[in-house]
Parts: C-alpha cells; sequence; structure tokens
C-alpha cells in the first residue's frame, strides 16, 4: 500500500519536529534495518496488530512508497501471534535514516541517540513506547521504565529524566542479560510521564492512557518521602580518606554515619 498524505520529502526525519523525533527514536529501539546486494534492502517495523494504527501514521508520515501488512506466526510466547508490519524499501529513505543513527543489521549495543538539535522529549517517548512501560507496578506505585543494551541511550534519559524530575540514576547492566533496566516510580515517573506524554503528542494509544491515569495517584499519608540522593563528589572523598573516621566524616560532611561507612568501606577494598 502506497503512502497516503505525503509529506514535503525534504521535511523527511527533521528531528526538530516533534513527529519524526519521536518516530526515529521508536524505529531505533524498535525496527531493522537489512541490506542485500545492490543497494537493495529494507526498514521494516513488526508490532501487535493492536497498535497497527501507529503504523499506518508512519507511513503518512513518510514520502516514500511504503507499506502495512498483517500476519499470524507462531512465536516463542504464542503459538499464534497476530503482528502487523511495516516495511519501507526506499534507499533513499533508507540513506536518511542510518546517517542520523540506525545502523544495518544488529544494533541493541552500539545505537546512540542522533547528534545536533532534535524535540528531546518526544524522541524519548519513541523509545519508551517501543523498548518501555508505562503503568502500575504490582504494589499500586506509578513507574515509568526503559529496557536498553545501550549504554547511550540509557544515559540520554537518565540525564533527560534527572533534568525533569530531578530524580537521579546510575547506570548499571543487569548480570543476567546485559541490559539496562531503567526504573521511575512514584512522583518523579509521574513528572516524567506528564512531559513525555503531553496532549496531542503522537503515540501508542494504550500508552498514552496509562501514562495519563498515573497523575490520579496520591502518595500515602503513611508513606516516608525519600530526598534526592547526593552524589559524593571527589573533594568529599579524599575528605572522607584523610580523616578515615565515619562518625567524624558524618559530621564534616553532613551525611550519615552508615553512608560514610560504606562509602570509606568502598573506597579501601577498590571497589571504587
Amino acid at each position: 500500500m502506497a503512502a497516503h498524505d505525503p509529506i514535503e520529502p525534504t521535511r523527511f526525519m527533521d528531528l526538530q519536529d516533534p513527529r519524526y523525533a519521536y518516530m526515529f527514536g521508536f524505529i531505533q529501539a524498535d525496527g531493522h534495518l537489512s541490506q542485500r546486494t545492490r543497494q537493495r534492502g529494507q526498514l521494516t517495523v513488526e508490532l501487535s496488530a493492536r497498535d497497527i494504527d501507529l503504523l499506518h501514521e508512519f507511513q503518512r508520515l513518510t514520502p516514500y512508497n511504503s507499506s502495512v501488512r498483517e500476519r499470524t506466526r507462531s512465536t516463542n510466547f504464542a503459538e499464534s501471534h497476530h503482528s502487523a508490519v511495516w516495511g519501507l524499501s526506499s534507499l533513499e529513505a533508507r540513506t536518511v535514516i542510518n546517517e542520523l543513527g540506525l545502523p544495518y543489521g544488529r544494533k541493541s549495543k552500539t545505537v546512540a541517540p542522533p547528534r545536533g538539535e532534535m524535540s528531546r522529549r518526544d524522541y524519548i517517548r519513541g523509545l519508551v513506547d517501543a523498548d518501555g512501560s508505562v503503568g502500575y507496578t504490582s504494589r499500586g506505585l506509578p513507574f515509568i521504565s526503559l529496557t536498553t543494551a545501550s549504554t547511550a541511550i540509557g544515559a540520554y534519559l537518565c540525564h533527560y529524566a534527572q533534568e525533569t524530575t530531578g530524580a537521579e540514576r546510575t547506570l548499571q547492566r543487569n548480570a543476567r542479560d546485559e541490559i539496562y533496566n531503567i526504573l521511575y516510580t512514584k512522583e518523579a515517573a509521574m513528572q516524567l510521564a506528564a512531559d513525555l506524554y503531553y496532549p496531542g503528542c503522537l503515540a501508542l494509544e494504550r500508552k498514552k492512557t496509562a501514562a495519563a491515569s498515573l497523575a490520579a495517584w496520591v502518595r500515602p499519608p503513611e508513606m516516608r518521602f525519600a530526598p534526592p540522593r547526593r552524589r559524593w563528589t571527589s573533594s568529599d572523598d579524599r575528605e572522607l580518606l584523610k580523616l578515615n573516621d565515619p562518625a567524624a566524616a558524618a559530621r564534616a560532611l553532613d551525611r550519615t554515619e552508615k553512608s560514610c561507612y560504606m562509602r570509606l568501606w568502598r573506597l579501601r577494598t577498590g571497589q571504587i
């Protein structure tokens, strides 16, 4: 099926346009760029058939011939999985997308945010829609998360979220599968979701609905509010080593004795 209501080719993948910034974030996380001989190849994005409307929107935003088709196949998770696939073969379009930062073939650890000006929150919403989750935990706490194998992508989200919410995260890969699972809960999740999923934005409808539902959460009176964690600086470490006494360091650095003890132990054992 050819694209309808085409956008001007010169505007294709202008990442200062919120729609393209979102689309590129989504493609980076959930798309696959393949190539064959004689400059042939294809960009594909496969989603559950319930999300087919988003693929039609990608098709509408693309001023090149592309197709959206449905298929049913067996997977590791279900005997019968009904999905929708958007396919784009144009060499010109693939070149634009490749140069922005979507490599051919396997990409999980090497992919990185594009350089230059772009609509940052729309790009991040694309990543979250493709490889993240929004909603409530089993304990009824609001959350928003992103799963990625890319250090650059993980660091980009952490930096943006800290700017937006004040919540700080330290990147650490999951020991089992070497993946980053970046999670925000409670007020930080509410603030980040409200920023990313603003009214009228392009997004998966089910995640937009889930993000809007976070605004209804109210912290129970008995739930303690933990202040943002303070990072240790090199000058803090030098003072801690000089004093060599957790109690004295706690008074000098305005920290708890327990945190000074643990930091001193890590410094002495070479963990830092």
